[in-house]
């Protein structure tokens, strides 16, 4: 699919955001989830760096501008219903703005 037909499927919510879940291409684990508006998503397709939409922030971030761990973008994918986003990327550091690789670190035993 070309890139005007998938931006097109995308279903944006009320807040004309998306939720994007990030995963590690090489290992398959689940690295964070965020959000894209579609300002976001144009620029990680032009680019091949991820860049998220900051709902605190209320504005663009490129994943690893401050802190160097940046996210390339390999593959994107759309759910059935439109609404979500799977990422693959290549992480370079960690992906959590803890220091861990993952956001998902802290699982129940």
């Amino acid at each position: 699919m070309d890139k005007k037909s998938f931006m097109e499927q995308v279903a944006y919510n009320e807040k004309d955001l998306v939720p994007v879940i990030t995963q590690d291409d090489e290992t398959g684990e689940v690295l964070m989830l965020a959000w894209m508006n579609e300002e976001a998503l144009k620029k990680t397709l032009e680019t091949g760096r991820m860049t998220y939409y900051s709902r605190s922030r209320q504005k663009l971030w490129v994943k690893g501008e401050t802190s160097g761990h940046f996210q390339k973008l390999v593959s994107i994918a759309i759910d059935c219903d439109g609404d979500t986003l799977l990422a693959r990327v290549i992480q370079q550091g960690a992906a959590c703005h803890t220091g861990n690789h993952t956001c998902f670190y802290r699982k129940l035993d």
